[in-house]
């Protein structure tokens, strides 16, 4: 394809038309597209280097070798005005700009459309977390409450065994300690062992022979209590496993989210739905 020749400013009229809107597909020169660009309805247009745009000349239809300007809305087809009288007779028409004004407005509605969109679901995703974490503060929350509820319970039934451990114990050494007193007793300090000291220091004679043996009948009769089955402890653990005091301590649930396709021809990004999943503390 030629060169080009150099475009002028469609604006000004003078100076080189070095820059090209996309939009509204005119150059303009290095003044004119800052102008351009301030202006509140044109200030997002697109430009680009006029020596990078590929010069495109005007379609033309095949047959009557003219500018294609319309479409034909019954055929959904470029046509030239000689058309309108010939093979497209009795169709309906529209002018290519008039289609191209229209489409880039649909675009437009339909861009603000998504955005607004976008931005719901922004807010609502926000809004969406701030209530998700205040749920997961409360759970936690839920579950040390918990934790320290068994925590107190545990402690105090600790507290009452030991207490029970102690009060039975006693009762038993306090048996204990009453048969050794009487088993002293019964050695050291008793009726007859101060009987066998008085005979001790009694003159040889025939009275000390009656004594003995009065002595001896006294100490025949006399028992000696057989040992007892003496009391013993011990303590029987109960297995208990981490599994056990989760269990004890409860469960939660949570939701899970996933992504979810509405529409097969959606481009812009995946939808989010959340669905019910069971976890086990």
């Amino acid at each position: 394809m030629a060169q080009a020749a150099s475009k002028t400013c469609e604006v000004c009229v003078s100076a080189p038309g070095s820059h090209y809107c996309i939009d509204c597909e005119e150059y303009y020169c290095e003044n004119c597209k800052f102008v351009h660009n301030r202006q509140k309805l044109s200030r997002n247009h697109q430009f680009q280097k006029a020596s990078d745009r590929i010069p495109e000349g005007k379609s033309r239809c095949s047959e009557h070798k003219e500018e294609l300007s319309l479409i034909c809305n019954t055929c959904n087809a470029q046509i030239c005005t000689r058309c309108v009288t010939g093979k497209h007779n009795g169709h309906t028409f529209s002018q290519i700009v008039d289609v191209i004004v229209q489409l880039r407005g649909d675009n437009e509605t339909k861009l603000r459309g998504k955005t607004n969109e976008a931005n719901q679901n922004i807010k609502k995703i926000e809004e969406s977390l701030n209530v998700f974490d205040n749920s997961v503060e409360s759970v936690i929350k839920a579950i040390n409450d918990e934790g320290n509820m068994i925590k107190r319970m545990v402690d105090k039934s600790v507290a009452q065994m030991i207490a029970l451990v102690k009060e039975q114990s006693k009762k038993e050494k306090d048996k204990l300690m009453n048969m050794l007193s009487d088993a002293k007793s019964v050695l050291v300090g008793g009726h007859l062992d101060i009987k066998r000291h008085e005979l001790d220091k009694t003159r040889q004679d025939g009275s000390l022979v009656q004594k003995i043996n009065n002595l001896k009948e006294e100490i025949d009769k006399l028992t000696i209590n057989s040992l007892p089955e003496f009391p013993n402890i011990s303590f029987s653990r109960k297995a208990v496993a981490e599994d056990d005091i989760r269990q004890l301590i409860g469960t939660f649930t949570i939701s899970k989210c996933a992504p979810v396709l509405e529409k097969k021809e959606q481009r812009h990004g995946d939808l989010y739905r959340c669905s019910w999943l069971w976890v086990s503390s």
